[in-house]
């Protein structure tokens, strides 16, 4: 099977996290989005709400889809939530599987900055989708992208509706791949609904309606 990982605080999720996973998974064909909240991340904020606020909050938001399912693996554990830790125990896991690590084309450019980030790229193929302020074609300015791989193409004939898929597919110096993705773009942040929050201001069309109920009844972010 083919198995996307998305990872973030998700405090709180929101469409633009939904959306993006919606449409990666349609258009590379995976057969599960696995939502991970991290549990204790290493760059941790003062307004981070409790991991199991923001565990519960992504539950019920992905409950409808049955192509996305929900991860506790970051928040079970005690040290910092790496990346690379999680997609190791992840590949553990799914040993007979194929991983795709899905990030935004900003966090894939910081990957250098990351913990263990030249490991990291050894263990899993990714996926990067599109952010605003961002090109695609940005993406051949991290360091660990191989030029000489950059106009490659790949096909797929697996796709669950008979369809033929084509993606361009970047190399990574590692030999893993990194797959780009544009999403629909939809001008959201956690930060702004938080912010919204705090001034007592509407948060309604942002974020699926269980969400924001579950906000309202939990007086979380106030």
């Amino acid at each position: 099977m083919r198995f996307g990982i998305l990872g973030g605080t998700f405090n709180p999720i929101h469409f633009g996290h939904l959306r993006a996973a919606e449409e990666v998974s349609d258009k590379i064909n995976l057969d599960r989005v696995i939502f991970v909240p991290s549990g204790n991340p290493p760059l941790k904020t003062s307004d981070l709400m409790d991991s199991s606020h923001r565990y519960e909050m992504t539950g019920i938001s992905i409950d409808s889809n049955a192509n996305f399912v929900i991860s506790d693996l970051e928040m079970r554990q005690g040290e910092k939530s790496y990346a690379i830790n999680t997609i190791e125990r992840l590949s553990g896991i799914y040993p007979d599987d194929e991983l795709f690590f899905i990030l935004g084309i900003d966090a894939f450019l910081d990957i250098p900055n990351w913990w263990k980030s030249d490991a990291l790229t050894e263990m899993i193929d990714f996926v990067v989708v599109t952010r605003e302020g961002f090109d695609l074609a940005d993406i051949m300015k991290s360091p660990y992208i191989d030029a000489k791989g950059s106009n490659r193409y790949e096909s797929d004939n697996n796709n669950k509706n008979g369809c033929y898929f084509l993606s361009p597919v970047c190399n990574l110096k590692s030999g893993r791949r990194v797959i780009p993705v544009q999403v629909t773009a939809l001008n959201i942040s956690s930060t702004e609904i938080r912010r919204l929050i705090k001034v007592g201001k509407s948060i309604k069309y942002l974020l699926p309606e269980v969400v924001e109920q579950y906000i309202s009844e939990n007086n979380l972010y106030r």
